[in-house]
């Protein structure tokens, strides 16, 4: 079914409703819309214009939504061949990519924990407590590492090579 034959209604609602589930878990408001609505769009790309009357908000909101989800891996940016104006675009792994960027962001965290143990010395309360969240945030880190690679070989078994 196309896009044009959509129940725009129903789009609507479900944009909303991913949004709202999106934001609790997190996520900007706006930029959770802009997500859902390009999530839910059959070519996963929409121009800034068309996020705008969709989403029923600014180019400024647009703009800064895009911006979040670009930071965060969630979206890419591209040019429409032979003209100025961008779209915004979802992929099918964003998910991956979001959740692989995190690592670099654990990887951050324990650097400074590890600071943090030395600093106040290992032996003192607070000094444990710091260890036992590095030790915390390097078993996350060991954990997401090994289901990434089992997702990889679930995809692949699921929807083949992309």
């Amino acid at each position: 079914m196309s896009e044009t034959a959509r129940d725009a209604e129903a789009v609507s609602r479900f944009v909303e409703s991913f949004a709202a589930q999106l934001v609790e878990a997190g996520m900007q408001r706006m930029a959770a819309r802009v997500f859902a609505a390009l999530l839910s769009s059959d070519e996963g790309a929409m121009s800034s214009a068309e996020l705008g009357e969709q989403l029923r908000i600014s180019p400024a909101a647009v703009s800064g939504a895009v911006r979040y989800l670009a930071q965060t891996h969630m979206v890419s940016r591209e040019r429409e061949p032979g003209s100025r104006r961008e779209r915004y675009r979802v992929h099918g792994d964003q998910w991956y990519e979001a959740l692989t960027n995190r690592e670099a962001v654990i990887k951050r965290w324990e650097g400074a924990l590890r600071e943090g143990v030395e600093s106040l010395g290992a032996d003192t309360p607070a000094g444990r407590r710091m260890a036992e969240t590095l030790a915390f945030f390097e078993f996350v880190e060991g954990e997401i590492a090994a289901m990434m690679e089992r997702w990889r070989v679930h995809r692949e078994k699921v929807f083949g090579d992309r």
